[in-house]
């Protein structure tokens, strides 16, 4: 009788460390979810911004090319560029080191041939650059930079917090059989915590 009272107080405390420890599996397993899902929303935010950017582009390249003296091919590495920045999508599932530079680096081009050529234009085709939608499309854009620097900067807190809690000790071991891996976030680039401004180019 004794030996059965001790096996059954065994049991017992067998199956109450396996309740609190699928309680707490539980609560890690739930926390893992809120913080991945922070994680896909501030990513959708900055696929937002980029494709604002990519549009405004697009349609000031559009405004350009009507102009009936300008010279056709001015633009093409924008147009290129902007292509391949557009080519590259990502969702909250993949946002591995790999694939987020490829992203940042493809966007970053656009960037630069983008402003490359508003010096350019101003330089070139002055009239052009006057007209009040062209104007106006780029201010848009400017405004679209700074957008995209909040976005990303919310990315970046979003991913931290989430890594964080994938890397903690014990969290690491429910992460590693639920499949929850840590992700990447934007690296930091010389000059990105300035939006590149559009008006400085037409003042040069």
């Amino acid at each position: 009788m004794k030996k059965g009272g001790c096996l059954g107080i065994g049991l017992i405390a067998i199956i109450a460390i396996v309740a609190i420890a699928a309680f707490w599996g539980t609560r890690v397993y739930n926390g893992f979810i809120t913080q991945d899902e922070n994680v896909k929303n501030a990513w959708g935010n900055v696929q937002t911004d980029y494709q604002r950017r990519n549009d405004l582009i697009g349609n000031l390249v559009a405004t350009v090319d009507q102009a009936a003296d300008f010279e056709r091919g001015t633009l093409t590495d924008v147009i290129e560029a902007r292509r391949q920045a557009a080519s590259i999508q990502l969702d909250g599932d993949n946002l591995t080191e790999e694939n987020i530079a490829r992203f940042q680096e493809a966007q970053e081009e656009l960037n630069q041939a983008f402003l490359g050529r508003m010096n350019f234009l101003q330089e070139n085709y002055p009239t052009l650059t006057a007209t009040e939608q062209f104007r106006d499309l780029s201010a848009q854009i400017e405004g679209t930079e700074n957008r995209i620097n909040v976005s990303r900067n919310r990315y970046n807190e979003a991913v931290q917090a989430y890594n964080n809690e994938v890397r903690k000790v014990p969290n690491n071991i429910v992460a590693s059989f639920t499949g929850f891996e840590t992700k990447a976030p934007f690296e930091a680039v010389r000059g990105a915590d300035v939006a590149p401004s559009v008006r400085d180019e037409f003042n040069r």
